[in-house]
C-alpha cells in the first residue's frame, strides 16, 4: 500500500461514521443524488448503514413519544 492509499484509508475510516449518518439522513428524507448514492455504496458497509439506521429510527421514535406525551399532558 502506498502512502497516498494509506492516507485515504485512514481518512475514510475517520469519516465513515459521519458518512453513514449523512446517508441515513438523506434516506429518511428520500432525496439523494445518484452520484452521492453510488459513492456511499463504494465507501460504506451495509452493517454501518443498518447500525446507524437503527439508532436513527430509535431516536426518531423517542422524539415522537416525547412530543405526544407533552401534548397529551397539556
Amino acid at each position: 500500500m502506498t502512502d497516498v492509499e494509506q492516507e485515504r484509508h485512514a481518512a475514510a475510516g475517520k469519516s465513515s461514521l459521519w458518512r453513514s449518518v449523512r446517508a441515513v439522513a438523506w434516506g429518511f428524507l428520500g432525496i439523494r443524488k445518484r452520484s452521492g448514492f453510488e459513492e456511499d455504496l463504494a465507501r460504506i458497509s451495509p452493517l454501518q448503514i443498518i447500525a446507524v439506521g437503527l439508532v436513527a429510527a430509535a431516536v426518531f421514535v423517542g422524539v415522537l413519544v416525547l412530543v405526544v406525551h407533552q401534548v397529551a399532558s397539556a
